[in-house]
């Protein structure tokens, strides 16, 4: 069975289009608007090895917030709906991501509980015309909206870039590893309460 999904979200402040396929090969076509953040989720669909599609619209004239937010949570949906229900999954992820300074831990768990932990020290600026504020936003309305249990947190690092860039490749990576099928699993879902 194919774990894809293809999820529009359109409001009077953004127009967003995310296709996900799990079991791709980290081919990914992204246009937000937004440079940095291209860079980014091209960082995060490469290093998942998800082949991603993101087409983002947003009222960019006022800031990026509605669109790297939106971006999050309709690519959080479709995460959720790619996973279906679950089985055979390994349900959990983790990665250290060195970015030359900096060192990024994310850890996740496809719980169903979707949550953000984030201790990722970052001042407020603008790397191009990306708040930096705003990607704690995208991982809160990606955890958020992928019902997923997600930890990031920043070991070292001083150079902005480095350190969201660390961030979204370690959680690329935690996310490749806790969707892949565990052959050993079989057909179960890999919880005690038979659900996730």
């Amino acid at each position: 069975m194919a774990r894809t999904a293809a999820v529009e979200r359109r409001t009077l402040e953004t127009a967003i289009e995310v296709a996900v396929n799990l079991d791709g090969t980290g081919q990914v076509d992204v246009s937000t608007g937004i440079g940095f953040f291209d860079h980014m989720l091209t960082a995060f669909g490469r290093h998942s090895r998800l082949d991603l599609t993101v087409k983002a619209e947003g009222d960019l004239q006022v800031d990026g917030h509605h669109t790297v937010e939106d971006t999050g949570i309709v690519l959080g949906q479709a995460l959720a709906q790619a996973l279906g229900d679950k089985r055979g999954i390994t349900r959990f992820g983790s990665s250290f991501v060195p970015m030359d300074e900096a060192l990024v831990l994310a850890a996740l768990d496809i719980s169903g509980r979707g949550q953000l932990h984030w201790d990722v020290e970052v001042p407020f600026g603008m790397l191009g015309d990306f708040d930096t504020q705003l990607a704690r936003e995208f991982f809160i309305a990606l955890a958020t909206n992928a019902g997923i249990t997600l930890h990031v947190r920043q070991l070292a690092g001083d150079n902005v870039h480095h350190i969201l860039e660390a961030a979204f490749k370690a959680c690329g990576r935690a996310v490749r590893e806790a969707v892949a099928i565990d052959p050993a699993l079989a057909d179960e879902t890999p919880s005690t309460k038979g659900v996730l």
